[in-house]
């Protein structure tokens, strides 16, 4: 057999790799299946797209190759938008990068700066595109744990001056996936300061700008002075429009980055489906009607979720940002067991923390993209598999501490 690179054998299994086998074969044994691993929401995508897509099914030029450039109105549509919701302005052919999905720029954009020696600054738990961008790059992942403490950020002047001056890109990520954590302003601030100050290559990955609640924002990174430098920001349409599976998202960035990506991709694919791009251009142009409402369905879900599981007996914040709970265990119970637990046993389909790199040990991830009431039930089953491993547990001790003080009766006769 021919033999795998050392470069594959650097990858981490897939977080999601298994799952979607094992839910066919629950669901194929007539389990009720209530499936909150993903962040893909039982939710429809925007009329408007959709009736664009049959529109530019219908006209022959649109089933040609689109290559870099692509379909011109969606390169627009991404310039106005930025523009309107950021207040920030982008040259529609040198500064903006369609893509298959954020997914694949993300990973991509570390072939274009990275090198063997250098170092990628990368959050853990995160999203896997990060760590397997750089190691496909062949340079170092330095992963940063996220933690309660530090409000899940990444505080670059705790992290060694001999690694900071190997470092080219930073990874962030706020709204957060898994965490939920949003990044304050003054901490954007620093970022980009040290950035510059180093020359790193700051990654932006803003896919949940427009799914924020109680009144935040999510920025641009842009808004960030000094920001245009040095970073390169990424949207999707995957989330803010019920997207995920038609594969379209950008990256904006100064012409020097933004042409780097172009190049990597030009090597490697031919561009999106242009009628999935004209699909995009329409979502875009109808985010005024369809975004403000498909957040209050999410805010009401993310309401039953935080209920839901606080009443089943789980510790889990309410986050202001992003589609999921990220939610603590008791100690002793790793994510990966809970997870299969739940899964097997009770038919709820959510990612252990530990999916998402060792730093989310101790957690699960909860996407409630789904009813309210499929939330409250998912919860109630995830409440009785806790309730059963605390008493296992529980138990387990009584039984050790029973068996040493029998040991300790024997000895002292």
């Amino acid at each position: 057999m021919p033999r795998f690179s050392a470069r594959y054998h650097t990858l981490p299994p897939y977080p999601l790799a298994h799952i979607p086998a094992r839910k066919r074969a629950l669901l194929a044994a007539g389990v009720d299946v209530i499936d909150l691993g993903a962040g893909d929401a039982d939710l429809p995508a925007p009329a408007e797209a959709i009736a664009a897509l049959e529109q530019a099914l219908t006209v022959p030029a649109m089933h040609r190759y689109g290559f870099a450039m692509g379909y011109m109105p969606f390169r627009e549509a991404i310039v106005h938008y930025m523009h309107e919701r950021f207040g920030q302005s982008f040259d529609p052919v040198t500064e903006v990068v369609p893509l298959l999905g954020s997914k694949e720029g993300l990973a991509h954009v570390a072939l274009a700066f990275l090198q063997p020696g250098d170092v990628a600054i990368v959050p853990d738990p995160a999203y896997a595109a990060y760590v397997g961008g750089t190691l496909l790059a062949d340079a170092e992942p330095y992963v940063v744990a996220l933690t309660p403490a530090d409000r899940f950020l990444i505080e670059l002047d705790r992290i060694p001056a001999s690694v900071l001056d190997r470092t080219r890109v930073l990874y962030l990520n706020y709204p957060n996936n898994p965490t939920g954590a949003i990044a304050p302003r003054d901490y954007l601030e620093r970022v980009v300061r040290t950035c510059r100050e180093r020359d790193i290559l700051l990654v932006y990955d803003n896919a949940y700008a427009e799914m924020s609640y109680d009144g935040y924002v999510p920025p641009s990174i842009f808004e960030i002075e000094g920001a245009g430098d040095v970073a390169i920001e990424f949207h999707s349409v995957s989330k803010t429009f019920n997207m995920t599976g038609w594969r379209c998202g950008w990256a904006v960035a100064r012409p020097e980055l933004a042409s780097a990506l172009s190049r990597v991709k030009s090597f490697v694919d031919t561009g999106t489906f242009l009628p999935i791009q004209a699909a995009a251009a329409a979502a875009l142009n109808a985010r005024h009607t369809f975004v403000p409402q498909n957040v209050a369905v999410f805010e009401a879900r993310r309401n039953a979720a935080v209920e839901a599981f606080r009443q089943a007996g789980f510790v889990c914040e309410s986050p202001r940002a992003a589609m999921y709970l990220w939610i603590a265990l008791p100690a002793g119970i790793a994510s990966a067991d809970f997870a299969d637990q739940l899964r097997e046993e009770q038919g709820v389909i959510v990612m252990p923390g530990v999916g998402f790199g060792a730093g989310g040990e101790g957690f699960f991830r909860v996407s409630f993209i789904q009813s309210p009431e499929r939330l409250a039930e998912a919860a109630a089953r995830a409440g009785e598999l806790l309730q059963r491993l605390q008493s296992s547990h529980v138990n387990g001790e009584k039984l050790a501490a029973d068996s040493v003080s029998s040991h300790n009766a024997t000895v002292a006769l």
